[in-house]
């Protein structure tokens, strides 16, 4: 605990952190007030370094781009592999793992040591690891790196300690589980085929021991050889030489037959008593044409052969249809009997797995379900009804649905907002799935006590909306919100209507939420804010449309007094918004048909809304010149005002949600009136158009394509402030160009906005220069808040604009590319003080742009209901002004003790229930006033101010600067967010190259600085974000959300949270097959591997060709060793190898024992002998 003691004397010069000659820390420029009296701030902070550790919690979604599937039947738990190395495990819902192999290789082929609470993985380097699943978090126990040959498959026996491995050269290995070490038995491929054989038969496909005898071990060759080794005599029983390719081999329970899927579509049944010739061979979609031959048919990539006890025998597999039916989908058949269902899939098929009930190979197999995994979802189909129906799946594999834009984490809902959305969401589920149980039950997960209410939203590309249950590390879905609705379909056309249709036109960009009123809003990528209700009542509902021309043209003289009102437009009528007309409406071009219309066209009648969220207001930004309007970059809404603010790289603007109103809309250079801090250049002419017309409607499909886009991250910030008048001149006319999220860059041409020409209106404020609204910004998917460069590869003119770009970014900026265009990147509401001289706080809105430049604006808003519905809300000019490096990313509001202020809101009322006369509803108001709180500094406040360089904390309303901290000179944040943890509050940043840090709130105190995740990908920039309770999130992958935490506690509460893999049940016993059965039907044959392929007999392979590698930790490894599966296993095998001395021993004893026995009672009979015909006397 540490404390801080700072004297005010309200001077600019002696705030620290101030910047000479710019008015970082100072009051509003050209007008200097009376410093206030100086007064103490005692601050007990609480947070220290100690409460602060970084690590992942939980991964959600589906496993991008999935290689690998296994399954153990008797712990139920399922394993997916992917090409990036990844692994997870899944149970019953909670038990959900996420494993990492360091190598980052692909996940060829998976093995669960069943009931063991083991896996064993092979990836794409050649390395064969096995993992200890009986801990929360699997870790590596073994690894097995392979020198000399690729391994292609592998097979491990039920209850088998010995791992087969086949290789590329065709080569099988044996490893022992145990020590992860190989055997010296090596069967060589020119040893299992005919020595007459000239050709080499290639990889090994498969390997699967025989159900009728574990001594015989089945190797399937890619060029169609089967061969079956007899691996007590070493031979080869018998050589199966087919023409096609072999792809999967399956046996039969009983051991008498297998059957084998082939590259040319066809399905061999092969009998051990007749191997010269398939038993049978069929085309299962491969009809007979009119000339007699078989069409030709794609090839079947896997076949399963179960037995079933009370019906036929299924036979399932994937692919194998007909080459001449193009634009089929995947298919998975089912042959059962005589009936044949083919199961369309969406997405490719990447393997399957029939669940049986049996472990034991030569039993019969009583399949129940087929899991199968395709490219981008997790299905299992219910064998046990005719129709095979699918399981519900429990997990949230529909992250991706349509690929995710944008999302938000709130943590610490109110209790009842869950239950009133899953209720609403439950009644659009889709029906129709099996009633049985899930049949991945694996694990066990208990409800932790340190949960809370979270939700996480995320906004689609074809603009819906999830809301997500995020309590207690899993992820559920509550409701589905489709923005579209909103709007009418887009037709096709011509031109550039027919483009847009082919696109996204409703994919969103941001949201803001507030759980208290369940307002919710939504930007979209059209220039759209759609503005939503919720209510537990369906409803009638017109949807009020505003469209906002948020462009001052050059030809415009807009006097002082036209600023104050609406200077770019003129309003018909608060309630017709639909009329209202521009300004300068006629200065259209002759190509600009879509001029002073919006993107997309709202439904005007009367529609029948659902309950849940249901939209109330659509606000649009028109095109302009024959431009699209610029996208916007920044959202606030605060349901106690029932104000709305948004803007973009050309302004601001506010509406009034409630009168459905537009109370400003003016250019950021405005905002400033008297109080602008900088210079402005004179404009250079505007660009030719001709390169922008033809990438204002290209088309948005790239983004979301990983193989066509290259992602360059740029550590260099566009607007770093500088102490040099020149260089913020300099710094001041850059271009965002046509893309800006928090000010950065992110378009992928070298468009900027356009200049125009300058006009110098004179008036009482002095000339000042003013500019031409946004330049001519190509469509585009996404927002990116990183500073980066994406290009498509289209053409060559489009990679000569990306190299323009790259070196307008150049310290050598060209006059001609001086831009003085300046993004609002961030806004809030808040109870504040506008202006040095106020007394007590007013509603005020805080503005952050790109150059750095934190404006306050009041408000004087009506108390009385009556008053707020008819009385406009007044907008005075611009107060403070606040200085910092970078662009402004995030404000924030502590009293003077320290303690969070919340923003004020409006109590949730559903407008569409039935109104009691006798209470009449009631907007009820929840404020957070800074004065209601202390007394200590006056009545005031202190406001958090970040940007991408630093963070200063200033003292209200002097504006004086208490605190000034520089978080990165190299790099740049991108998400910064004011967050509450451990009953403090607290400054979190992500950084561009990859740091995650705290800092305590005032003091900006570093508490924690983790370099965590390197920027790779503008998708983590767009949707990492923190929230309270030390929690984050991002997109690591296309179809996965990554949560971590910052909290120490939580780290330590993490093993309680997760589910446990590894549950304890008795291994089932196989079958009784009976005495005559087992005469007859030669039952399976005892086989000792051990003294096969053990050291002793076998001997010791050589040692350059594989390298085995200990578990990770040392020590800590073997500790994990110790109380995982290879320790229990070493454990029994000594145990037993105690048990078997003890018995040896024992046996010898007897043995000495039946000797002497033996020796005495010879003894004894040769004295009688001796003594029989002696009488007594003789003696």
């Amino acid at each position: 605990m540490k404390k801080f003691r700072k004297v005010l004397d309200g001077l600019t010069t002696s705030s620290p952190g101030g910047t000479i000659g710019s008015p970082s820390c100072g009051s509003a420029a050209g007008t200097p007030t009376s410093a206030p009296a100086p007064r103490e701030i005692d601050i007990q902070e609480t947070l220290i370094s100690e409460n602060f550790q970084l690590c992942k919690t939980v991964r959600h979604g589906f496993p991008y781009q999935p290689t690998a599937l296994a399954f153990d039947p008797v712990q139920k738990l399922l394993a997916i592999g992917s090409r990036s190395g990844g692994i997870r495990i899944l149970g019953r819902p909670g038990v959900d793992c996420y494993c990492q192999h360091e190598s980052g290789a692909a996940v060829l082929q998976l093995q669960f040591l069943i009931n063991e609470g083991a896996l064993v993985t092979a990836c794409a380097d050649d390395t064969l690891h096995l993992w200890n699943l009986r801990q929360r978090r699997p870790a590596v126990l073994h690894s097995l790196k392979f020198n000399r040959e690729r391994i292609t498959f592998c097979h491990l026996p039920f209850q088998s300690k010995w791992l087969y491995v086949g290789t590329e050269r065709g080569n099988t290995h044996i490893v022992n589980i145990e020590s992860f070490i190989l055997s010296g038995y090596v069967i060589m491929w020119n040893k299992a085929i005919e020595l007459a054989t000239k050709t080499h038969p290639g990889p090994v496909v498969h390997l699967s021991d025989s159900p009728k005898d574990e001594g015989k071990l089945l190797i399937g060759f890619e060029s169609g050889t089967i061969v079956q080794w007899d691996l007590r005599a070493k031979k080869a029983d018998f050589r199966i030489y087919y023409d096609e390719a072999i792809h999967s081999v399956s046996w039969h329970h009983e051991g008498k037959q297998f059957m084998c899927s082939h590259s040319d579509g066809s399905l061999t049944l092969w009998n051990l008593r007749n191997t010269t010739k398939p038993f049978q061979v069929t085309f299962p979609h491969g009809k007979i044409q009119k000339d007699g031959r078989k069409e030709s048919c794609k090839p079947i990539l896997k076949v399963e052969y179960k037995t079933s006890r009370n019906s036929e025998p299924f036979i399932i597999f994937s692919g194998g249809l007909s080459y001449d039916k193009a634009g089929r989908r995947p298919t998975l058949t089912i042959m059962h009997g005589k009936a044949i269902t083919v199961l369309e899939m969406d997405y490719p098929i990447v393997e399957f797995l029939v669940l049986c009930e049996t472990p034991y190979n030569n039993e019969v197999q009583d399949p129940y379900a087929v899991v199968v995994l395709l490219e981008k979802d997790l299905i299992v189909v219910d064998l046990t009804q005719s129709n095979f129906p699918v399981f519900e799946n429990p997990y949230p594999m529909d992250v991706h649905e349509s690929p995710v834009t944008c999302t938000a984490y709130f943590a610490d809902c109110p209790p009842d907002i869950i239950p009133i959305l899953y209720s609403i969401g439950a009644k659009h589920k889709k029906t129709g799935y099996s009633q049985k149980e899930w049949p991945i039950s694996g694990g066990t997960w208990m409800l932790g006590s340190h949960t809370y209410p979270e939700i996480i939203i995320t906004g689609h590309a074809d603009g819906s909306i999830k809301f997500w249950d995020a309590s207690a590390i899993t992820l559920q879905m509550l409701y589905k919100l489709k923005t579209s609705k909103a709007f009418e379909k887009p037709k096709v056309g011509d031109g550039r209507a027919a483009e847009l249709v082919e696109e996204d036109p409703f994919a969103v960009q941001m949201v803001s939420w507030c759980p208290q009123s369940r307002i919710f809003c939504v930007v979209g990528i059209s220039a759209h804010i759609i503005l939503y209700r919720f209510s537990k009542y369906d409803a009638n509902t017109q949807i009020v449309s505003l469209e906002v021309r948020l462009q001052c043209e050059p030809e415009d003289v807009i006097s002082p007094s036209e600023n104050e009102n609406n200077p770019c437009f003129t309003e018909s009528g608060s309630h017709s918004p639909h009329h209202q007309q521009p300004v300068n409406a006629g200065n259209r071009t002759p190509e600009g048909n879509k001029d002073s219309t919006p993107c997309l066209k709202v439904k005007e009648r009367m529609v029948r809304v659902p309950p849940g969220y249901q939209s109330e207001l659509v606000i649009q930004l028109q095109w302009i010149d024959g431009e699209p309007p610029q996208q916007i970059t920044s959202l606030d809404i605060n349901s106690a005002y029932g104000l709305l603010a948004f803007g973009n790289c050309n302004g601001l603007a506010v509406v009034d949600y409630l009168q459905k109103t537009i109370l400003l809309c003016m250019s950021t250079l405005d905002l400033y009136g008297a109080t602008d801090p900088y210079q402005r250049l004179t404009r250079s002419p505007r660009r030719n158009r001709q390169s922008t017309s033809e990438l204002c409607m290209r088309g948005l499909s790239n983004l979301y394509s990983d193989s066509k886009k290259r992602i360059r991250t740029s550590y260099q910030s566009l607007t770093e402030l500088t102490d040099n008048q020149q260089s913020i001149d300099m710094e001041r006319s850059k271009s965002p160009t046509s893309d800006h999220v928090n000010g950065h860059c992110t378009s992928p041409t070298s468009q900027s906005c356009s200049a125009g020409k300058p006009r110098i209106p004179m008036g009482p404020e002095g000339p000042r220069l003013t500019r031409r609204g946004p330049g001519r910004p190509p469509f585009r998917k996404a927002q990116s808040a990183a500073c980066m460069e994406i290009s498509l590869p289209v053409s060559h003119t489009e990679e000569s604009r990306e190299n323009s770009f790259s070196h307008s970014r150049s310290s050598s900026v060209s006059s001609i590319d001086r831009e003085t265009k300046e993004a609002i990147t961030t806004l809030q509401f808040g109870e504040s003080f506008g202006r040095k001289t106020d007394a007590l706080p007013t509603p005020c809105l805080w503005v952050g742009t790109s150059l750095g430049v934190a404006l306050l604006i009041p408000m004087s808003i009506p108390t009385d209901q009556e008053e707020r519905m008819d009385e406009p809300v007044a907008i005075g000019p611009s107060g403070g002004v606040l200085m910092l490096k970078g662009s402004v990313l995030r404000f924030g509001f502590l009293d003077c003790m320290g303690a969070l202020i919340q923003s004020p809101y409006e109590v949730w009322r559903d407008l569409n229930a039935a109104e009691d006369p006798d209470r009449p509803r009631r907007r009820k108001l929840v404020h957070f006033s800074p004065s209601s709180s202390q007394d200590a500094c006056g009545d005031g406040h202190l406001a958090v101010v970040c940007s991408e360089r630093q963070a200063k904390v200033f003292l209200m309303p002097s504006q004086s600067c208490l605190f000034v901290h520089n978080i990165t000179e190299s790099s740049f944040v991108l998400r910064a967010d004011i967050v509450s943890v451990y009953n403090s509050a607290c400054l979190a940043c992500f950084c561009a190259n990859g740091h995650v840090m705290t800092l305590s709130l005032p003091s900006l105190r570093p508490l924690m600085d983790v370099n965590y995740l390197p920027l790779t990908d503008m998708r983590i920039a767009r949707t990492f974000c923190f929230t309270n309770g030390g929690q984050a999130l991002y997109l690591s992958s296309p179809t996965e959300i990554q949560r971590i935490t910052y909290s120490q506690e939580m780290c330590d509460n993490l093993q309680e949270m997760l589910g446990e893999l590894f549950t304890p049940i008795e291994t089932p016993e196989a079958q009784n097959r009976g005495f005559l059965k087992g005469f007859f039907g030669g039952n399976a044959q005892t086989f000792d591997r051990e003294e096969l392929f053990g050291e002793a007999s076998a001997g010791k392979a050589s040692r350059s060709l594989a390298q085995h590698i200990p578990g990770q930790g040392g020590v800590e490894g073997m500790k994990v060793a110790a109380t995982g599966v290879v320790g229990d296993l070493a454990r029994a095998r000594i145990a037993l190898d105690e048990r078997g001395q003890r018995l040896g021993e024992l046996e010898d004893r007897t043995a000495l024992m039946m000797t002497s026995a033996e020796t005495f009672s010879k003894h004894a009979h040769e004295l009688m002998l001796k003594c029989k015909d002696k009488k007594w006397y003789q003696f």
